[in-house]
């Protein structure tokens, strides 16, 4: 039986458009097995986990819990106190902020509408190593996940990544293997080893790999669609030198603005299509018509000041 990776590969299913949204992650660490929804089955208490979904529900926060790639040993009384990362992914104000030994009840006391906002209040501490490179691999989601995830993350450790972590969800399974990378907040699907060196060398470097890019987290749909749209177009690969700027529905359509921190602006029409071949969303999924996000045109505006 086809996988819904291997179904999507056939259609060659477009990435632009299809990252997760959040303006700001709550990563917490949770050893052991993780079942379909990991924040309330697994070892996390799963009062804890409803709590917190529902705590940062509307705040532009997301919650996903995250463990150090290899064997998970069915371990119910392992510490309660784990590490946990926050990270905001807007560009210019991007940062990730730690701690080694947190309860996780105790997160339930978080500001989260201004963690969604950005301002970090000089909680915990900087985070001052490579970037959070998280690769999903929840096999009880869907299967692909296990399959492509995981030796893509013992891949990522053997070669020397010190900052490589298991996720529980990043959304697209059948773009397996998905991966994220905070705190810019770009993910990639389909992508090899190889490419997740690549992209990080780039990200080292302030520049972006756009090849097998589904888009930055801070934006909804259409704007990461938009913003991939506008680097298409004009070659730029700045990591923070795009931002979405606007978005508005136009009939069917949505009118998304984006802007170069230079002052250029650009007017990009997005269109949610359903016109491809049906296809599961995730393995074992009825086949349906799969929404895709289409940069249908890109047209430069009257450049603005400079972007603070």
């Amino acid at each position: 039986m086809s996988t819904c990776t291997t179904l999507s590969r056939a259609l060659a299913e477009p990435l632009a458009g299809t990252a997760s949204t959040a303006r700001t992650w709550l990563l917490i660490e949770q050893p052991g097995p993780w079942g379909p929804d990991a924040l309330v089955d697994s070892h996390l208490d799963p009062a804890v986990g409803r709590a917190l979904a529902t705590a940062t529900t509307g705040t532009g926060v997301r919650v996903a819990l995250i463990r150090r790639p290899g064997r998970h040993a069915d371990r119910p009384g392992a510490a309660t106190a784990r590490r946990a990362y926050l990270a905001h992914t807007l560009p210019g104000n991007s940062w990730v902020r730690t701690t080694a030994a947190v309860a996780p009840e105790d997160l339930l006391d978080l500001d989260f509408l201004r963690l969604g906002a950005g301002v970090h209040d000089e909680l915990w501490e900087p985070h001052r190593g490579a970037p959070l490179t998280l690769v999903c691999t929840n096999g009880r989601r869907d299967r692909c996940c296990a399959l492509l995830g995981r030796p893509l993350a013992a891949e990522l450790v053997a070669s020397g990544g010190s900052e490589v972590w298991e996720i529980t969800h990043l959304g697209g399974h059948r773009f397996s293997p998905t991966l994220l990378v905070l705190p810019h907040g770009y993910a990639y699907g389909r992508i090899t080893a190889v490419g997740v060196k690549g992209a990080l060398e780039a990200l080292h470097d302030g520049q972006l790999v756009t090849e097998n890019c589904r888009g930055r987290s801070a934006w909804d749909r259409p704007g990461q669609a938009a913003e991939l749209a506008v680097r298409e177009a004009t070659g730029e690969r700045g990591l923070d030198a795009l931002a979405v700027l606007a978005d508005r529905a136009a009939g069917g359509t949505r009118e998304v603005t984006v802007g170069h921190a230079d002052g250029r602006r650009w007017r990009v029409t997005v269109a949610a299509l359903t016109d491809g071949e049906p296809a599961p969303a995730s393995c074992g999924a009825r086949l349906e018509t799969q929404r895709r996000m289409a940069a249908t045109d890109v047209t430069a505006l009257a450049s603005a000041g400079a972007l603070g």
